[in-house]
């Protein structure tokens, strides 16, 4: 029985993935930050670690647990704890950008560092990492948020050279629109570090804040958190797993169209679909 570790497994995508695995036979140790989400996923049955990717010795702990737990024999982790700050990038201080920093980016990075060694003991492994379709494609009033994928994609390009002579994959699922609890947390962020009334782009954010409240599906082409979870399976099971994994269709059309379409072109086409999303 492999051991998996899944962060950000509250709701939305990370814990789908824990139930699917867990089904399909991995032993899933499933994290997450608040105690009362860890409480829940215990009484479901799940192994659990509390987990605070913003906070260095939560992350340290967590790993030493999961050590202990597992005898140090750990197949792979799947990085998907996170949430999205929004705001245009002119009404987000440094320290509303180190927060999603800390979470979205340093603590993935602190984490894939203290379990290479368990990889590395086997010489074999899977690092996956949940980015978006914003790690390659930027959309205005997301810019933290797509600030911290694009810096994943590059740890994961990175990565993936450097082990390049090693039996430990990297891959990147990069999602587009899936249902989760994705756009509240970033209502949420969205409140709590922009002071929307003094902000020259207060009249935009009106669209963007009845695009984050609306009830189900906000954008065309949503799909739910299974579509990500065949792409894990297929990361974590082929021989030869890919590079990267988009999920839906805006994913896979603006991965063609950022290769095909001149950037001033490319930039007409992201500005009309903000626009039309904060109709």
């Amino acid at each position: 029985m492999r051991n998996v570790l899944i962060t950000g497994c509250s709701s939305g995508i990370g814990y789908c993935v824990a139930k699917g695995l867990r089904e399909r036979g991995y032993q899933v140790f499933a994290s997450a930050r608040k105690p009362e989400d860890v409480e829940k996923l215990e009484r479901e049955g799940f192994k659990t670690l509390q987990l605070d990717l913003a906070d260095p010795e939560s992350v340290q702990d967590a790993v030493y647990e999961l050590m202990l737990r597992t005898n140090s024999e750990l197949y792979a982790v799947f990085h998907n704890g996170g949430y999205g700050q929004a705001g245009a990038l002119e009404d987000l201080s440094r320290e509303a950008l180190e927060k999603q920093f800390a979470t979205n980016v340093f603590g993935w990075h602190q984490l894939t560092n203290m379990l290479m060694p368990l990889f590395r003991q086997r010489n074999e492994g899977r690092i996956i990492y949940n980015s978006s379709l914003l790690g390659y494609v930027a959309l205005p009033y997301r810019g933290a948020y797509n600030a911290s994928k694009y810096a994943i994609e590059g740890i994961a390009d990175t990565l993936r050279l450097e082990l390049v002579n090693t039996d430990i994959k990297v891959c990147l699922i990069e999602p587009g629109p899936i249902e989760s609890r994705f756009r509240a947390n970033a209502l949420q962020a969205l409140k709590e570090q922009v002071s929307i009334e003094q902000s020259p782009h207060r009249l935009s954010y009106e669209g963007t804040i009845r695009r984050l409240e609306k009830e189900g599906p906000a954008a065309p082409f949503t799909l739910p958190p299974e579509a990500v979870l065949a792409k894990v399976i297929h990361a974590l099971e082929s021989p030869n797993p890919k590079v990267r994994y988009p999920v839906t269709f805006p994913a896979h059309l603006f991965w063609a169209l950022r290769r095909l379409l001149p950037g001033k072109w490319l930039d007409r086409v992201l500005l009309k679909i903000s626009s039309d999303e904060n109709q």
